[in-house]
């Protein structure tokens, strides 16, 4: 019997109307991680122009309350505008304050590096989960395990290209004015993703579905332990980015100290991370998505980081740091966030446009806060950061393996109905076997 189809949905089941939404919502990405490239890079070395790279932690550690503002901005934008009208004006939004934050370095401002560091931290992931909260509203299960890998391959495009800009332009035009640049990039993305959501539907909520009685939503958390679980894996995920990111940037700078050219490995190293993630999206993780349960997915991922912290723990140097933290970026750029984000798709508007904005907003940017703190504590004890990155791998392995298990068959479970029953025939025998 085919499954009744969610009123949030359009009318999406179509094959052709779903391709139409991952090439637009795929250039949408391109378009804000091209801009991204150009903030990333900039922002590290500005704040630690202004204070040094021994505080980053510092301002890791504000991240969270920077974020919790922001989600709180947009749940209250997304209960008045709906889904539409809400990206539009935070794309908007966060282009221009990037120009103001970038005006403000110009100036020789220096809170304006903090500022800058705390903006980059969240305008782009919370730009990016609402591109994959429609995705989750508009494709079915079966089209998302053939497109999720290309549609993170167009961002990567976009960040390579990014990349590759701040590599060529960063001595010229100086490094706050990349950032300027990248405001002007950004904006275009929202008229790219509202015609996604013109032509291919916008979605609403469900009456039938589980509707928070939050704007942030919240309260979805204590009826629903697959979110429980995905906050879990995600602030474990950021512990091991953080350590990672942390021990990278300090290589760095021991050994290329002067700014400019800093800037300019950084730019030509994040690039080189794009490509590698491309690489993993069109031929890696179509294949895993493909012939592997999404729960064993979920469990390979972390043994992965587990076996680059050790060589990095063996062999410390900018080599190996930078080793570690390319692999755990381009794994998560692709095969990760396409297995995740297949567990978001059965689930109800409220999960997927608040639920999942506090787990991979506030999560990712809380994970990356208190592993901070940690730092601090691995600093204090004159420990490597990379022995923080290991053991949040080894925790994140053991929620993996909870988290394939409450969510694999839920994955496959489909919303619109006849054409997916072999795969959830498919799935449930995944899900036995895991069991």
């Amino acid at each position: 019997m085919a499954a009744a189809e969610d009123p949030s949905i359009p009318s999406v089941a179509r094959p052709r109307r779903e391709y139409l939404a991952a090439a637009l919502i795929g250039a949408a990405g391109g378009i804000l991680l091209c801009g991204y490239e150009l903030v990333r890079s900039p922002s590290n070395t500005l704040y630690k122009a202004a204070y040094g790279a021994d505080a980053l932690p510092y301002v890791m550690a504000a991240v969270p309350l920077a974020v919790i503002a922001v989600l709180y901005v947009y749940g209250r934008l997304l209960s008045v505008l709906g889904a539409r009208r809400t990206l539009i004006a935070t794309t908007l939004g966060c282009a221009a304050a990037l120009a103001g934050a970038a005006l403000a370095c110009r100036a020789g401002w220096r809170p304006a590096a903090v500022m800058l560091y705390l903006l980059r931290e969240a305008y782009v992931v919370l730009l990016i989960e609402q591109y994959w909260s429609f995705l989750n509203s508009t494709l079915g299960t079966a089209t998302a395990r053939r497109l999720n890998g290309p549609i993170c391959a167009a961002g990567s495009v976009g960040a390579i290209l990014g990349g590759l800009l701040v590599r060529h332009l960063a001595e010229p035009v100086g490094t706050a004015s990349l950032v300027l640049i990248a405001a002007a990039i950004t904006a275009p993305a929202a008229l790219v993703s509202d015609q996604a959501h013109r032509r291919c539907g916008e979605p609403r909520p469900s009456p039938a579905g589980a509707a928070a009685t939050d704007s942030m939503g919240l309260s979805l958390f204590g009826r629903n332990p697959l979110l429980v679980l995905l906050l879990g894996v995600i602030l474990l995920t950021q512990g091991v980015s953080t350590f990672l990111d942390v021990e990278f940037q300090r290589m760095l700078e021991v050994t290329i100290p002067a700014a400019d050219p800093q800037t300019s490995f950084s730019g030509a190293f994040f690039a080189w991370l794009n490509a590698a993630a491309l690489t993993m999206q069109l031929i890696v993780t179509p294949l895993l998505l493909r012939f592997a349960p999404i729960g064993l997915v979920h469990v390979l991922i972390p043994l992965v980081h587990v076996g680059t912290c050790l060589l990095l723990l063996g062999h410390p140097s900018l080599a190996t740091a930078g080793a570690a933290y390319l692999c755990f970026k381009a794994v998560d750029y692709s095969t990760f966030r396409a297995a995740k984000e297949m567990l978001y798709i059965p689930l109800s508007f409220d999960e997927r446009y608040r639920a999942k904005e506090v787990i991979d907003v506030f999560g990712y940017r809380a994970g990356k806060g208190g592993a901070s703190l940690a730092a601090w504590g691995i600093a204090a004890m004159s420990l490597p950061y990379a022995v923080g990155a290991l053991t949040a791998a080894g925790l994140w392995a053991v929620l993996g393996v909870l988290l394939g298990l409450s969510g694999a068959g839920r994955a496959a479970a489909p919303r619109d109905g006849g054409d997916f029953r072999g795969l959830v025939a498919e799935a449930t025998r995944a899900t036995r076997q895991e069991a």
